[in-house]
């Protein structure tokens, strides 16, 4: 199977894409939902977290692992690949969302200058600002946390009235940093759902960039280009859900980012 791991259900909007462009691969699905959100978490936390759950979908048969979590991706990833999967097995891979989003961006920016929406375990660790800087040396990068915004999606309040001030105070601050920004980045998976408010508050040339189906389009050339993974890869169509939390809160609030969707979920614990 092809594992999806989110700390929380923001991975679902890439599952979401992932699925839509490859429907005929069979997908697990991880939220740690019980110990989320990461990212206030120290590095070392992270990776611990984000190490139990990638053992979890290993040993559940998964052979690829995407880490659909922008703070699990920008501290833990790399950990994880260089130190750990030599012991979890050497053909097996692990993947994060924060590559394939920065090389996609260097064809949409015209001005050269972009945000970066992101939690603040995000932007402190600088991981798109780093990644940016090896591909797109000329591209300026203004990162601005939004500390509210997950809270909003997670507790079902992002198309509220209320949400209209987290989220334009946000914008605001980030084009008041450089108003020259013709590209927003919504670094954190949560963030699609406050689509409709982070478009109604940022300026009409702006582009808004989220990154499920980027992640999605990177996941099929990365198969093509590895036959020897995407053969060891089942294709029934099938995908199956697992939980760190109540099973029937999951599947309450999955649907809101997979909506006509069968959720079947299983509770475990890492």
């Amino acid at each position: 199977m092809i594992g999806i791991f989110d700390s929380g259900y923001g991975g679902l909007s890439v599952m979401r894409q992932i699925r839509r462009l490859m429907p005929e691969y069979d997908y697990l699905y991880l939220g740690d939902n019980a110990r989320a959100p990461y990212g206030p978490r120290s590095y070392d936390v992270v990776y611990h977290y984000t190490l139990q759950a990638v053992e979890a979908l290993f040993a559940r048969g998964c052979e690829l692992v995407i880490l659909a979590c922008n703070t699990a991706s920008a501290k833990a990833l790399r950990t994880i690949q260089q130190h750990d999967l030599q012991r979890l097995g050497a053909t097996r891979r692990v993947l994060g969302v924060i590559r394939p989003t920065v090389e996609a961006i260097g064809d949409i920016t015209r001005t050269r200058h972009i945000g970066i929406l992101a939690t603040q375990g995000t932007v402190g660790s600088m991981s798109y600002n780093m990644e940016i800087a090896k591909l797109f040396p000329d591209i300026h990068v203004t990162a601005q946390a939004c500390p509210m915004w997950v809270p909003l999606v997670e507790y079902g309040e992002y198309d509220t009235p209320g949400a209209d001030y987290f989220v334009k105070k946000r914008i605001d601050a980030v084009m008041a940093a450089d108003p020259l920004i013709d590209t927003l980045v919504l670094a954190c998976t949560h963030y699609p759902l406050l689509m409709d408010k982070i478009r109604r508050h940022s300026p009409p040339a702006v582009k808004i960039l989220p990154q499920g189906e980027i992640i999605a389009a990177s996941l099929k050339d990365y198969l093509h280009r590895h036959p020897e993974m995407d053969t060891r890869l089942q294709r029934h169509g099938t995908a199956r859900f697992l939980t760190t939390e109540d099973p029937q809160k999951f599947c309450e609030s999955a649907t809101i980012f997979m909506p006509h969707t069968d959720v079947q979920v299983e509770r475990i614990q890492l």
